[in-house]
């Protein structure tokens, strides 16, 4: 995989090197399977597990890149973000001359499912509340979190993937985390982390966010609003992109003038190759 500059309002694209180049817009009309990541389909062409990349960029702030592939999985890396915030990191950014288009929520919209739940409601900046409950030994787990503060990188990219050793085999039989180890996951049984220690107390919660920013941004810009997520995943991220998406007077597109506290309020990319 590659990351190459794009130029102002081109977006986050995704382009399979491998299938002459086919370029898959990263928005919520692309969503394809959403079970345990997030997948894009395009003309029947796949792009599978977009979900921590996709954080990375929102995380740190940008807002156009082409993302070239010569596979239809992104690699999973250690399980969380940070490789990306890394490589960004190490690269740098470039600010544009184009202002940001900001995705302003309007009214509350929400997807429930039984126990489980996410909203979206009109709020300053972009907050998350999440808040999960697994079987022992991860329990409950809530966190809040304001995106504006510039806590991602800190707080959120180095957060990993998680999973039960018990649900292992059933998942290989479906096809899925055929690449998953203790390199790349957080391993867990009933007795205790299997290949800790933890990168933070609560972890879990953090990487849920994680996850959660980036189906969001499927939304196809950054968010102004507040959200709020009980015992959700994928497919209620992606379910809650698409409810917004549909209702046009949910939302809004604006511009922040920029400021000394949000000096974001221009587009930005990748300054080299990452």
């Amino acid at each position: 995989m590659r990351l190459l500059p794009a130029p102002a309002g081109a977006g986050i694209l995704f382009r399979r090197t491998d299938l002459d180049n086919f370029e898959i817009p990263a928005t919520g009309r692309n969503v394809a399977k959403v079970s345990y990541a997030t997948s894009l389909m395009r003309q029947g062409v796949l792009i599978s597990t977009t979900e921590h990349l996709l954080s990375a960029l929102i995380g740190v702030g940008i807002d156009n890149v082409i993302i070239e592939l010569n596979n239809l999985e992104l690699p999973i890396l250690d399980g969380s973000a940070l490789p990306y915030t890394e490589a960004f990191q190490s690269v740098g950014l470039v600010q544009q001359r184009r202002r940001r288009e900001y995705l302003r929520v309007r009214k509350a919209i929400e997807v429930r499912e039984g126990s489980k739940f996410i909203g979206i409601y009109p709020g300053e900046g972009y907050s998350i509340t999440y808040a999960i409950d697994f079987p022992a030994p991860i329990g409950q787990q809530s966190l809040a979190l304001d995106l504006d503060t510039g806590a991602y990188a800190a707080e959120i990219a180095a957060a990993r993937t998680f999973g039960f050793r018990e649900d292992e085999q059933a998942l290989r039989n479906m096809g899925l985390i055929r690449g998953a180890s203790e390199a790349n996951a957080i391993i867990l049984t009933h007795a205790g982390v299997v290949n800790g220690p933890l990168r933070y107390a609560d972890e879990f919660v953090r990487h849920k966010i994680l996850d959660l920013i980036g189906d969001l941004a499927l939304a196809g810009r950054q968010i102004q609003g507040r959200v709020v997520a009980e015992r959700a995943g994928h497919a209620m991220h992606t379910a809650l992109v698409a409810r917004l998406l549909r209702d046009r007077s949910a939302w809004e597109l604006v511009h922040l003038p920029a400021t000394g506290t949000m000096p974001d309020a221009v587009q930005t990319t990748v300054a080299l190759s990452a």
